[in-house]
C-alpha cells in the first residue's frame, strides 16, 4: 500500500490532520514541591494573584508570622482579587496591605476566619484564641 509507506516514513502526517490539544488549569502552585522542600510551606492551590514572595523585595507585601518560622512569611498581591490555599501551622499574626484580606485558619477540627487589617499587623491563631491553641493558615482570600 503506498499510502501507507508514506506516513510511516512522515509521522508528523498522521498528527497533522487531528486536532490540537488545549491546556486545562489545573490551579496547583507550581515548584510547590520545591517550596516545600527549600522553606517547609505547603503551597496547594491559587488563582496566580496571590504568590509566595521575598519579604526584602518591597512594601504592600502580606506578612505572615508563625511560632515555628524564624522569618516572615510573605505573599504578593496582583489584579482586583486572589485566592491561595495553603499549609502553614502555628500562625499568629498577619500584617495585611491595600488590599481587603481575609484568612481562614483551623484548629483541630474547627475552622475560623479573621478579616485582616489593612496595612496593619492583626492577631489571629493562637494570639486571637482564648486557649492559645496552635492554628494553621489554610487559606487566604484578597480582593481590592
Amino acid at each position: 500500500m503506498p499510502g501507507a509507506a508514506s506516513q510511516e516514513a512522515n509521522p508528523a502526517a498522521l498528527v497533522a490532520g487531528e486536532t490540537p490539544g488545549y491546556a486545562v488549569e489545573d490551579f496547583n502552585y507550581p515548584l510547590a514541591d520545591k517550596i516545600l522542600a527549600e522553606k517547609n510551606i505547603v503551597l496547594k492551590r491559587g488563582d496566580g494573584h496571590i504568590t509566595l514572595a521575598e519579604c526584602a523585595s518591597g512594601a504592600g507585601l502580606l506578612e505572615i508570622m508563625a511560632r515555628d518560622k524564624a522569618d516572615k512569611i510573605c505573599f504578593k498581591v496582583v489584579g482586583n482579587s486572589g485566592w491561595l490555599t495553603l499549609e502553614i501551622p502555628a500562625v499568629y499574626a498577619i500584617k495585611g496591605n491595600d488590599y481587603t484580606t481575609a484568612v481562614d485558619m483551623t484548629v483541630g477540627a474547627e475552622e475560623k476566619s479573621y478579616d485582616i487589617l489593612k496595612n496593619s499587623w492583626t492577631p489571629v491563631g493562637e494570639a486571637a484564641d482564648p486557649d492559645s491553641r496552635d492554628h494553621m493558615l489554610v487559606e487566604i482570600r484578597s480582593s481590592k
